[in-house]
């Protein structure tokens, strides 16, 4: 556990996210800018994207979907800055919603509610009236008594909802168990085998319109087999459906595309596309209008986090790195016991050693990696790489802790598109007590 010399940096970090994350002359650059000037501009913790990142991503989906009607719904659960839905909105998407509040998002991003489709289990009746008033595309249906909370919120506003039912093909997505979604033990969807009667229930309620048909097996996934094996379940039931004088007008595949955290080779989203839409023209379905929600994939590899190294605390079985950037700005290791790599921003020849990263919040769960080689000391800024997925996005205010300030690169330019949260932000909508004890 002693602290070891380091060698000449002959070899260079490992960068998931390149070339838009690259070293150049011993510093970490984030397209054509250094991150030690972001951070020493911004301080830490802090957010950095790069916009070059998120629309090469998307880049792959549209070419993989080239000459098909295809809808790109960006998952706003991933990271819903207003910027980076402004990116993919301005970029061409559409977006995909699971709740009012991320509705609202869509709209002030610019997003036509045409092109926005509601997921998830618990939608309220008021989240149901709003997206209903604005005229949003699509309802991705997931239980039998949401489609009748459904139809009554809709006749009472004398409007059809058009809907897609969210079916569970009961496929094993091989991922992490805490973002699998299309096994028969996972809450989402409509049971595979009760899924035609709820077309046929469906199409009887005068409030709702069947548009479409729709399943999402998980996220990270890695490979292209559980796709193509829900496919044939969907359509399966797709054939059954129309055989039974109910239309469709789309089938949606959902998202869940895996990025690179840890040396993980994902099949390329155009890649991943050309063998499912040669399995969609076999079975006969190639003239129907698609729709995909990639979320993670578009900008999990497109952030970073930055922090900075506060103490380093040697202790007979671990050395632990204490740092500035804690499980309330990056919770996927907490929650998943995710990895990301860390690297250092700015290269020197000093001793390494074997650290846990670690965060200041009063948790044994606040890490941000085990068991690292580092050449670091207090002082230092590091680099949380693949950050810019379901962080910002999940992040709190545990420990009374502001969230990050967040900016945005393009090249050489540079837009602050979050402010660091103040402990005066946090409290605005507190009251002091009253009722005296």
């Amino acid at each position: 556990m002693t602290p070891q010399p380091a060698a000449a940096n002959t070899d260079l970090p490992r960068l998931p996210g390149q070339p838009f994350f690259h070293y150049r002359n011993q510093e970490l650059w984030v397209e054509d800018v250094p991150v030690s000037t972001l951070a020493r501009a911004h301080g830490t913790p802090l957010f950095i994207y790069s916009q070059g990142a998120m629309l090469a991503a998307l880049r792959a989906y549209q070419r993989g979907l080239a000459g098909r009607r295809a809808l790109i719904c960006y998952a706003v659960k991933a990271n819903s800055s207003l910027a980076v839905l402004q990116t993919f909105v301005q970029a061409g998407c559409g977006l995909d919603i699971v709740s009012g509040g991320e509705l609202s998002r869509a709209l002030r991003a610019g997003a036509d509610p045409r092109r926005i489709v509601f997921s998830g289990v618990g939608k309220t009746r008021q989240d149901m009236r709003f997206a209903l008033e604005v005229g949003i595309g699509c309802f991705n249906v997931e239980s039998r008594q949401e489609l009748d909370v459904l139809h009554e919120v809709a006749s009472t506003l004398g409007k059809r909802a058009p809907v897609s039912l969210r079916v569970n093909p009961d496929v094993d997505a091989r991922t992490h168990p805490y973002i699998s979604t299309g096994l028969k033990g996972n809450k989402f969807g409509i049971a595979h085998d009760q899924a035609l009667a709820a077309y046929r229930y469906a199409a009887g309620l005068s409030g709702l319109e069947v548009v479409g048909i729709d399943c999402h097996i998980g996220s990270q996934i890695t490979e292209a087999a559980p796709y193509l094996d829900a496919m044939d379940r969907i359509l399966d039931l797709a054939t059954a459906v129309e055989a039974a004088g109910i239309p469709l007008k789309h089938i949606d595949f959902g998202g869940g595309l895996g990025i690179d955290y840890q040396g993980e080779t994902p099949p390329s989203a155009d890649d991943l596309w050309a063998q499912l839409l040669r399995r969609l023209d076999e079975r006969g379905f190639g003239d129907k209008a698609l729709m995909i929600e990639p979320g993670r994939s578009l900008v999990g590899n497109a952030g970073l986090c930055i922090t900075e190294a506060l103490y380093l605390k040697h202790g007979d079985q671990k050395h632990f790195l204490i740092v500035d950037a804690a499980m309330n700005d990056l919770p996927r290791p907490a929650m998943y016991e995710a990895y990301h790599a860390i690297v250092p921003v700015t290269l020197q020849e000093r001793p390494t050693g074997v650290f846990d990263v670690v965060g200041p919040v009063c948790e044994s769960g606040d890490w941000l990696g085990r068991d690292r080689t580092l050449a670091v000391a207090t002082g230092d800024w590091l680099a949380v790489c693949s950050a810019g997925a379901y962080c910002m996005s999940m992040s709190s205010n545990y420990n009374t802790r502001g969230r990050a300030a967040e900016v945005l690169v393009a090249g050489e330019r540079v837009q602050l598109i979050r402010e660091r949260e103040t402990v005066d932000d946090q409290w605005r909508l507190e009251r002091p007590l009253d009722l005296k004890p």
